[in-house]
């Protein structure tokens, strides 16, 4: 039960004065290069509430962007990261090791898909768990290219940046980029050009030829998608598309790497995205919603590619900290417990017929997308499917004052998506909605 009301409740302006006197605080000592989506500072979050330090409350169609998965103060998470903090901090597991590591590689390998042999490696955060994807990839294959596809992102890091496709505001100004990362067509249902019918059979054609005309199959180490694109605007590849490049993975030797940084873990309403059309990855990387909001991520995989590099060659300091892990066993707990796949479907069932209702009565919303607690709207200019970035910002604008936390993305800034924690109450997603409706209605 969460200790936090749930209930929306504006008292101030938005910001208000104590969020005003940490802003000017933040400004003077906080790299201005760090953006936050709204200029208010948390001071509690639990179940779908964030509440400020001026006491509003917001509803939270954001997760700290698909993180707070199970709420942002889950008791079992709470319980077992105390618990942890009690025992011992760190040791670092590369000097001293620890059962938590072992328990969550042993979860992972229980969880993701297939029933093959398979071992996993932690590591902190999601850049860092594509990053040593690739190492592994390499390492197996002896090979150096890496496939990646447009509306991708996979990270800030410099490897993760040349395989991200925005340039505006990951990549401007950071070059040179990592080598041997080459980009090719994703089926983009809406924007494609002969249809969304026909998008998975020609964007895998067009993907597959470029891959062979202008790489060489036998010279690609890993093939690296997010079964539904995040950063990108939410993108799920039409159907067919995520199985043909997997056969065509499989037929040539290439890892195939599912990135399920922001789509696993129930998200979607099964564990992790790619199971929607069979696809039984390589590798899988995994963080964000993995831990319960302490810093966590993995790779986990096929255990003969995993065990491809040498002893010491993986690691890192902080990687797969004893009280993140505590923090991830409560996580997947509490998923298992409250069955948050069940709860992330029911979420798609609410929120899909509210938003496709106003698609219809609002002709700017080009398209509602996505799954379970994965949810976006594409924004465009009336009569067009020209992207309309400046009606997004309007809109995410709207509800911030009225308190709704929701997040903009896409490669055209025109998509608003709704990433709730799978423990949100029915009536805070209704009331949110009709925030949002309302929004609408005044632009």
């Amino acid at each position: 039960m969460s200790t936090l009301p749930q209930e929306r409740r504006v008292v101030t302006a938005i910001p208000g004065p104590k969020s005003q006197e940490l802003q000017s605080r933040r400004t003077a000592s906080v790299a201005a290069g760090v953006g936050s989506v709204m200029p208010v500072f948390a001071a509690r979050a639990d179940g779908g509430i964030v509440e400020d330090v001026d006491g509003n409350r917001f509803i939270d169609f954001g997760s700290g962007i698909a993180v707070t998965t199970v709420g942002a103060s889950a008791e079992a998470v709470v319980r077992r990261a105390s618990a942890q903090l009690a025992d011992f901090t760190h040791t670092c597991f590369m000097v001293t090791p620890y059962e938590g590591y072992v328990e969550v590689a042993e979860q992972l390998a229980e969880l993701t898909p297939g029933d093959h042999a398979k071992k996993s490696a932690l590591f902190n955060s999601g850049a860092e768990a594509v990053e040593n994807a690739v190492k592994i990839a390499r390492a197996y294959t002896k090979r150096t290219a890496v496939v990646v596809f447009d509306h991708g992102y996979h990270g800030r890091t410099n490897l993760t940046m040349a395989l991200t496709s925005k340039n505006m505001p990951y990549k401007q100004g950071f070059g040179p980029f990592a080598p041997e990362v080459y980009r090719v067509p994703v089926a983009y249902g809406y924007r494609w050009p002969t249809g969304a019918e026909n998008a998975g059979a020609e964007a895998s054609a067009q993907a597959i030829d470029q891959i062979n005309k202008q790489i060489g199959a036998e010279n690609v180490a890993a093939i690296i998608i997010e079964p539904v694109l995040g950063e990108g605007g939410f993108i799920e590849p039409a159907k067919g598309f995520l199985p043909a490049i997997r056969q065509f993975a499989s037929d040539n030797g290439i890892v195939f790497v599912a990135d399920e940084i922001q789509s696993g873990f129930c998200r979607t309403g099964q564990w992790f995205a790619c199971e929607d059309e069979g696809i039984v990855p390589d590798l899988i990387t995994t963080a964000k919603g993995i831990a319960g909001g302490l810093p966590l991520s993995a790779v986990t995989g096929r255990a003969e590619i995993m065990d491809a590099a040498h002893s010491g060659g993986l690691g890192g300091t902080y990687g797969g900290n004893p009280v993140a892990c505590a923090g991830a066993l409560g996580a997947i707990e509490t998923m298992r417990e409250l069955d948050l796949n069940a709860k992330a479907k029911r979420i798609e069932e609410v929120m899909k017929p509210r938003l496709t209702a106003m698609q219809e009565k609002f002709d700017i919303i080009g398209d509602v997308r996505g799954r379970g607690a994965m949810i976006a709207i594409e924004l465009v200019k009336s009569g067009t499917k020209e992207p309309n970035p400046e009606a997004t910002a309007q809109i995410a604008k709207a509800c911030h004052t009225e308190g709704v936390l929701v997040l903009t993305t896409g490669t055209y800034g025109n998509v608003v998506r709704f990433l709730p924690p799978l423990v949100i109450g029915e009536e805070l997603l209704t009331d949110g909605l009709d925030v949002l409706e309302a929004a609408f209605a005044a632009l």
